[in-house]
């Protein structure tokens, strides 16, 4: 309970949308330039650095990758000054690299963070998603419904038609069969390339995303992170991580999982209050990209508390100073 306690998340609010302005204003220069790993590099380090100004003892649940893939912001990395709070974090510097590298819209720099032990450990392994905005009744949708159950009860408790909803879902092979499903059924979809932290996110502000529902299976760490918005912002999600072979198996087992047929609410996810900051690379329905004029770059953030339900938005405009760090 003292953790809880000395979690001071309306004091460190503003110092995480610090890190992922950060993040975002280290891409800046590689968006459209074609080099994924170089725009994602330049988003760790700077958000690495930035997150070890502040007076906390982090430690990164959700990361890069585990410690023998990734050489910054690993799984377990501890970040921070080591005074203050102890926190778990969960980021992903660059969510869309592949969005950055070729300027499509959405990309976004994402970070999270809570009392020590509040966010599920994923493990890196798929999720099988389902996520909706708030002003539904508590359980209105479940992972053991079929796609098209999901749209005509989505529909029946909108007081809509199935032609009315629009679903997020991210495009990959494996959706093939869900999406002539969901189109069955007349709801329309919005097929993302990447980033389904942000087309979680979407569901949130349906008035101004146009998007009810998301689901498909995506990345199990982008699902804590998405819920952890969804704990800011209000909404409904569902997880229950998808394993492909006995290596992925073994991860989930070593993130201290047993229960491999599992179903995660939102609040399993994220178990306690949070804060969560992100800043669009590119523009998107959520957030809009960097803005370049002569020696200025402009960047918004989304800065959000759980505990208070705030919502803010940020426009930073900051110097290049180019040749100048």
């Amino acid at each position: 309970m003292s953790q809880k306690s000395d979690f001071n998340d309306r004091m460190l609010s503003l110092g995480l949308a610090r890190v992922s302005e950060a993040a975002a204003i280290a891409s800046a220069d590689l968006i459209g330039r074609g080099d994924e790993k170089a725009a994602d590099q330049a988003a760790v380090n700077a958000m690495r650095e930035q997150l070890n100004l502040l007076d906390i003892q982090g430690v990164v649940v959700i990361g890069e990758g585990e410690r023998d893939e990734a050489p910054m912001l690993y799984i377990g990395e501890e970040v921070g000054t080591g005074t203050g709070p102890a926190v778990d974090i969960a980021l992903d510097p660059l969510e869309g690299t592949t969005l950055t590298a070729k300027d499509m819209p959405n990309a976004l720099t994402v970070i999270a963070m809570g009392p020590r032990g509040s966010m599920l450990h994923a493990p890196d392994t798929y999720m099988d998603k389902l996520a909706i905005g708030p002003g539904y009744p508590e359980g209105v949708l479940n992972l053991d419904m079929t796609p098209a159950e999901r749209v005509m009860a989505l529909a029946k408790a909108r007081g809509c038609s199935p032609n009315d909803i629009t679903v997020c879902v991210l495009e990959r092979p494996r959706h093939e069969a869900m999406i002539a499903e969901i189109r069955g059924t007349g709801a329309s979809i919005r097929l993302i390339t990447d980033g389904d932290v942000a087309g979680v996110i979407h569901t949130a502000e349906a008035n101004l995303t146009g998007i009810d529902m998301y689901m498909g299976q995506g990345g199990a760490p982008e699902g804590v992170l998405a819920a952890a918005a969804l704990k800011c912002m209000g909404g409904q999600m569902w997880g229950r991580l998808v394993f492909r072979n006995d290596d992925e198996r073994a991860r989930a087992t070593k993130a201290g999982i047993s229960d491999f047929d599992r179903v995660y609410t939102r609040d399993e996810m994220v178990t306690e209050d949070v804060i969560f900051a992100a800043t669009g690379v590119t523009s998107g329905s959520i957030l809009s990209g960097i803005k370049r004029e002569p020696g200025w770059l402009t960047t918004e953030t989304i800065l959000m508390r759980s505990k208070t339900g705030s919502i803010r938005r940020m426009s930073y405009r900051h110097p290049t100073q180019r040749g100048v760090e």
